[in-house]
């Protein structure tokens, strides 16, 4: 089975030279859910991964370490931080309830999705300049992904970070919140600016091809369509019909 973390939509659509047009945005979904309370976390400038394991018979039978697709590779150093973080031994401690329940002959699945980072990774230098680490941001059980409230208890119990809460808000507060821009609430780097927000929906909605709505804006897209437009007033700009395919 194919664990791969979703493409996060990104909220706006992109004119012909791939700048942002903040009038208009790429799914339907989000302008029906537009004015609605969306879970707001901070997104961190790093690697996708995700740990998988399969449970049967009463025991995990299989863990393995992922990039954002199995396909890609994942850094050396990043390898050894994941399994210091992430062992069998103790998610076998964590998980031993649903792991448990496999023991009538059940198969279960485990996915952590994260972010890794740190240096040597993107700009990770900004965030932990001497080492990496991996920050939770999702957990898939089975078919059911975890509420936030959840995924912030397992975090605690593995004694690993989840991506920082910023709020709830709608798509403009959010969008207002990003354009301002606002410093990263992680980093070692007190003058690093982040890299924007993760909008969900709280309670995992989803689309009609079955995926769940979630969508990105990044403060460089803002810096870049300034640079671009300045203040956009009487802008017309024309949309890019290859950027989303």
């Amino acid at each position: 089975m194919n664990r791969d973390y979703q493409k996060i939509q990104t909220l706006f659509l992109r004119d012909e030279k791939s700048i942002i047009i903040p009038s208009r945005f790429t799914c339907d979904e989000f302008y029906y859910l537009r004015d609605l309370p969306w879970e707001a976390t901070e997104k961190i400038d790093g690697t996708n991964i995700h740990v998988d394991f399969i449970a049967r018979n009463g025991d995990i039978d299989e863990l393995t370490y992922h990039g954002r697709t199995e396909k890609a590779s994942i850094p050396p150093h990043l390898m050894a931080k994941l399994q210091e973080l992430l062992p069998l031994s103790k998610l076998q401690e964590v998980f031993a309830e649903q792991v448990a329940a496999t023991a009538d002959g059940t198969e279960l699945v485990v996915s952590i999705y994260g972010e890794g980072y740190g240096a040597k990774i993107q700009k990770g230098g900004n965030y932990i300049p001497d080492g990496c680490s991996f920050i939770l941001f999702d957990v898939r059980v089975g078919q059911w992904w975890l509420r936030r409230e959840a995924c912030e208890d397992i975090a605690r119990r593995l004694n690993i970070d989840i991506v920082p809460f910023i709020g709830m808000m709608t798509i403009p507060e959010a969008i207002a919140y990003v354009k301002a821009g606002f410093k990263s609430t992680i980093a070692a780097n007190k003058d690093y600016e982040a890299e924007g927000l993760v909008l969900k929906t709280p309670c995992g909605l989803l689309d009609r091809s079955g995926q769940r709505i979630i969508t990105k804006i990044k403060t460089c897209d803002f810096r870049k369509f300034t640079a671009a437009y300045g203040d956009g007033e009487g802008i017309q700009q024309n949309v890019n019909p290859h950027y989303n395919q």
